[in-house]
């Protein structure tokens, strides 16, 4: 009994710490959203005068009005069109890439997944001249597919390196039963391999659409007139050469972060099916 109430009073415990840390980190994680969207709402000045832990006078979104009325919509559109090109084409070679290392055994097959995983550690900074050479030689500088080709780059090593754990854990004995009613290595792939793998495919779209959404470095290098900007490099509007609209940047800055949390709440299911799938081995 005594043993009981000990195992009791221990997972109490345990519960009210998880708990107390989840709340904690509930509000470390709400609290620079918060800030942001309160201070949205101030006047250019207001800001500045009365603080930036005020609450605004007028809850009247101006600020937002204005954004949405000026070349939001623009900046909105080009980072959708980049998003959605360089994810799919992202999803398909990463997808093409972990069926043979994962399924299949071949010769300097290790090799060649170390090298994918080596490429994980190579810094983006590193590579801004030599892929701005490219892009200019090439002729796609000033342009949103100047983008795509870096985001796709950059965005296999880990997706490769998920996807071949991800497949790795499919049961063989489906594949060898579509096998032996005829189906050859594509078919296995397309019809049972790649539809099996949309808990994955869905968590690497989400985490790889969240860093190409808020992408700056590329964006701000490899193109330059404002019809070409996407969404992260849009506060410009609002920023001159000794002074900026600071309200408003944070109007855009809500805007520009309200689709992906609007996209997590609505996927959040398929990313931690596709996290949980993955970390289980049967």
């Amino acid at each position: 009994m005594d043993t009981y109430k000990t195992k009791k009073v221990k997972k109490s415990i345990a519960w009210t710490v998880a708990f107390v840390l989840a709340i904690f980190w509930l509000i470390v994680s709400i609290f620079p959203f918060g800030y942001m969207l309160m201070n949205s709402f101030k006047g250019r000045f207001e800001i500045m005068t009365s603080g930036v832990f005020t609450l605004p006078e007028s809850w009247f979104p101006a600020n937002y009005l204005e954004v949405l009325q000026g070349d939001f919509w623009k900046y909105f559109l080009n980072s959708v069109i980049v998003l959605v090109v360089s994810l799919a084409v992202l999803l398909m070679l990463a997808a093409a890439a972990a069926y043979p290392l994962a399924r299949m055994k071949f010769r300097f097959g290790k090799l060649c997944f170390s090298l994918i995983i080596a490429c994980m550690s190579i810094p983006i900074h590193i590579t801004l001249i030599p892929i701005f050479r490219m892009t200019t030689k090439t002729g796609l500088y000033d342009s949103i597919w100047a983008l795509i080709g870096p985001y796709v780059a950059f965005g296999i090593p880990i997706s490769v390196f998920i996807l071949t754990g991800f497949m790795k854990d499919i049961p063989k004995e489906i594949e060898e039963a579509a096998m032996l009613d005829g189906c050859g290595k594509f078919q296995a792939f397309f019809r049972i391999i790649l539809p099996m793998s949309k808990p994955g495919l869905a968590t690497l779209a989400i985490y790889n659409g969240v860093n190409m959404w808020n992408e700056f470095s590329f964006a701000y290098t490899l193109t330059q007139s404002a019809s070409n900007r996407t969404l992260p490099l849009s506060i410009w509007e609002y920023k001159g050469q000794y002074t900026m609209n600071t309200p408003m940047i944070l109007s855009v800055l809500t805007l520009t972060v309200l689709p992906m949390i609007l996209l997590f709440i609505c996927t959040k299911e398929k990313l931690i099916e596709g996290m949980s799938a993955g970390a289980v081995k049967g």
